[in-house]
């Protein structure tokens, strides 16, 4: 076997293992190790009697909060959004409402001043676009209170969100706590984003039983308002990293699946995309962050394994094609090329053919999975270019 072989046989070796291990072995483990742990704590349930619940404070012990919610010309979800406001429950003389207006050019911000005159909210009016780095520093500025939930201007939450996330703040060494959420969206969301969503959001639950929560949604999380520290102009990814500031300061970050809102996905890949693209370059630009985290080895080992590794992902994938190349003297390899041109090939159906093949579940996976790979490699461009800014708005 020559030089060029061998190289090319640590890379292919090296490459599928690590893809194998993201998306097989990682889960099968954090499965194993999650029904370990909850076995465990059954038994101790069994013999003490102890309920493992976090328990729902009295009212009058419930913490002041301030949700915050950043926008950009959301005329179309506002009216929605302002009525499930006003559903929540929870002690009105312990909550407040932030709405910052980062540069809105459509009735976004008449909507809210009106809302505004009423007394249900308080608005933070920004002339020009600055980016949601801009607009969740001048939100928390605003706000009042030691409890700050964010959200989007388009996730409705049930109506006991924001008790039940408040309710683990009784704890003081708790610094932030994690929402669930649940995808609506069109008949192709629900076959690629959705069905992918289900996958991300039982690796979510399992982490957050082993106390390994490391990132949340910008739809719906909770923070402590001493963990906020103000974000820069290129911090694309708040969700990841104002979580990973408070586990930094010492606090614990929790998930909550009760905590419950809703989202709408984009309603093609196409959509999901461009969103996937900014949120690559936020990734790579959060890299720099993450020299030295405060993590346990349950946390570290599931940033690494959920997060980083599908950061570099792309790159192995093309890392595995191409030594394959170098190896097609091999049956087994000959094989295994041909299953990646299977794969390709299907993704590539899914892309042409994607209406018709919307009635067949899980047709559109493939494709989804490579359009992803390939919104990190654009993301990744932008990044080494400087391409991107911080600034956001919304996809259809």
């Amino acid at each position: 076997m020559s030089i060029v072989q061998n190289v090319a046989l640590w890379c292919f070796w090296i490459s599928c293992g690590v893809v194998v291990y993201t998306y097989i072995l990682y889960p099968v483990i954090l499965f194993l190790v999650y029904a370990f742990v909850q076995v465990r704590r059954d038994v101790r349930f069994l013999l003490g009697r102890r309920d493992r619940r976090a328990g729902e404070p009295a009212t009058t012990e419930l913490p002041s909060v301030s949700l915050i919610v950043a926008a950009y010309n959301e005329e179309t979800s506002l009216a929605e959004k302002l009525a499930n406001i006003q559903a929540l429950d929870y002690p009105r003389d312990r909550f407040e409402v932030v709405f910052v207006s980062d540069g809105s050019t459509d009735r976004t911000n008449s909507i809210l001043q009106a809302a505004a005159e009423t007394g249900e909210i308080r608005c933070v009016f920004l002339e020009q676009r600055g980016g949601k780095p801009r607009a969740l520093n001048h939100a928390v500025a605003e706000a009042r209170n030691d409890i700050l939930v964010f959200s989007d201007a388009s996730t409705l939450f049930a109506p006991n969100v924001v008790r039940m996330l408040a309710r683990h703040f009784t704890s003081r060494d708790v610094g932030a706590v994690c929402g669930a959420v649940r995808l609506l969206g069109s008949a192709e969301s629900h076959q690629t984003e959705g069905a992918y969503w289900k996958f991300e959001s039982a690796l979510h639950l399992m982490e957050g039983r082993l106390g390994a929560t490391v990132t949340a949604s910008g739809a719906i999380y909770a923070l402590r308002r001493t963990c906020f520290k103000s974000l820069q102009p290129g911090d694309i990814i708040d969700d990841f990293l104002v979580p990973m500031q408070a586990r930094q300061m010492g606090y614990r970050v929790l998930h909550d699946p009760e905590a419950l809102a809703t989202e709408f996905s984009a309603d093609s890949v196409k959509g999901e995309f461009t969103r996937r693209v900014r949120l690559a370059t936020g990734s790579f630009r959060a890299l720099s962050r993450l020299r030295s985290p405060f993590l346990g080895s349950v946390a570290g080992w599931a940033l690494f394994s959920h997060k980083i590794l599908r950061w570099i992902l792309p790159f192995l994938l093309i890392g595995v094609l191409v030594s394959n190349l170098f190896l097609l003297n091999h049956s087994l390899y000959r094989i295994i090329f041909l299953c990646q041109l299977a794969f390709y090939a299907w993704a590539g159906l899914g892309f042409l053919f994607r209406q018709r093949m919307q009635r067949v579940r899980y047709a559109l996976i493939g494709y989804f999975l490579v359009a992803m790979h390939v919104a990190f490699l654009v993301g990744f461009w932008r990044y080494l270019w400087r391409q991107a800014d911080s600034t956001w708005q919304r996809v259809n």
